[in-house]
């Protein structure tokens, strides 16, 4: 998969190019259906997609090569379709140092100035520790993240006992993305491959071999490297809380008028007034919930009122506005939602609403199976303009808000 981006704000001289490791097997996590832990599901995404993600968004970064096993096309084309940027898809070797050097020479007639070489299970890589690395670049031809080791190291003999306890001085865990100059590590890793030296554990220790300046920056403790089932169990639901932290709250809104037309009363928000004239429409003409249906079903992307209750359809002549809330109320349940708050404002300069608001607010409730403190019915006049002021019929906007399950969508 190749795909372009452009930044206006960062040319191309000074954007960085990344190489994403992804063609192991990942055995210490355990078989899943879903295939080897890159693929995996966390918060909802795929661990790769949520790396990739993590440097497209980043304004320095410019071509992405990553490294995927032979075998995984499909598994790679479905967690990253749809993501737009610079990308391209190489396959890798039997190895992760193998992997890396087939993904650098991919990259190589791009001629990009610095490379970042990044593990695929590392997705929560950031913006602030991508800086940190490119801006050690300047200074050597390397930058390697690492966390200072906090705990005492002890070296076992053959027997498993204990033989010394290992100064922890000096000590660092190191961490991706490791950056280089790129044409110094790409000189590297051939050099490697042509000596037929396979026991490299990370590109910084192959930087170090080839004699390379690598410089040490700040790592970070969220960054970590999803290796067992447990890692990606407790990624995932790191991300799940992240998400209830912002649960998905959707406010719809809806607007109803109707004309007055002969008749001895009105129905508002399911309350029939005496009034010398009634409201004209296919139903009882209720604007209060009407507006409070179409309110409902935005929530829901269930279309409007007229989508479900045509008024060209004869069963709906005169029927009580009460069953259409009841219907957009029982879709947006069915879509695991909890309604929160309902909110109409009638907008008449005639009838009075004031002395039934109390029994419009119980109706609502009511209908709605909510407490009377979630339900609100305001009433206003037009300043006698338009044709509300002219008392030509009567308006009516409304507001739901609705809980559904998960979080907020990325």
């Amino acid at each position: 998969m190749t795909t372009t981006r452009t930044d206006s704000a960062t040319t191309a001289d000074d954007r960085v190019a990344v190489v994403i490791v992804a063609a192991g097997r990942g055995e210490r996590a355990g078989a899943a259906a879903e295939g080897p832990k890159q693929y995996r599901t966390i918060g909802g995404k795929p661990v790769l997609r949520r790396t990739l993600e993590a440097f497209l968004a980043h304004p320095r970064i410019g071509p992405l090569a990553v490294a995927i096993h032979p075998d995984d096309g499909a598994l790679y084309a479905a967690a990253v379709g749809g993501l737009e940027g610079d990308v391209v898809a190489v396959p890798g070797g039997a190895s992760r140092q193998a992997s890396t050097r087939l993904a650098l020479m991919a990259l190589r007639e791009r001629q990009p100035r610095a490379v970042l070489i990044h593990d695929g299970v590392r997705p929560f890589v950031d913006g602030a520790l991508i800086d940190r690395v490119v801006a050690a670049l300047d200074a050597g031809d390397g930058a390697l993240p690492a966390l200072p080791v906090s705990d005492t190291l002890k070296r076992a003999g053959a027997d498993a006992a204990v033989g010394e306890t290992v100064p922890r001085d000096g000590l660092y865990a190191a961490q991706t993305p490791q950056g280089f100059a790129f044409a110094p590590i790409l000189a590297a890793h051939e050099r490697a491959f042509a000596a037929g030296r396979e026991d490299f554990t990370d590109d910084a220790a192959i930087a170090e071999w080839a004699g390379l300046a690598v410089r040490i920056v700040a790592g970070s403790p969220d960054n970590v490297k999803l290796t067992w089932s447990r890692d990606l169990a407790l990624a995932d639901s790191r991300l799940t809380a992240a998400a209830a932290a912002f649960p998905d709250v959707r406010t719809g809104n809806g607007y109803d008028v109707h004309r007055f037309g002969p008749g001895d009363h009105v129905t508002l928000c399911g309350v029939a007034i005496p009034y010398e004239r009634r409201l004209s429409g296919h139903s009882d003409a209720d604007v209060g919930l009407h507006a409070l249906t179409d309110a409902l079903l935005a929530t829901c992307g269930a279309g409007d009122i007229g989508t479900h209750f045509p008024p060209s359809d004869p069963q709906w002549k005169g029927a009580a506005s009460a069953l259409f809330v009841a219907h957009a109320a029982a879709l947006v349940r069915a879509a695991g939602g909890r309604i929160a708050n309902a909110d109409v404002t009638l907008i008449c300069e005639a009838p009075r609403i004031g002395p039934h608001r109390t029994e419009m607010v119980a109706s609502m409730a009511r209908l709605l199976g909510l407490a009377e403190t979630r339900v609100s019915v305001k009433a206003t006049t037009n300043e006698r303009l338009g044709f509300v002021g002219r008392g030509e019929g009567i308006a009516a906007i409304a507001t739901a808000t609705v809980v559904y399950p998960g979080g907020l969508a990325e």
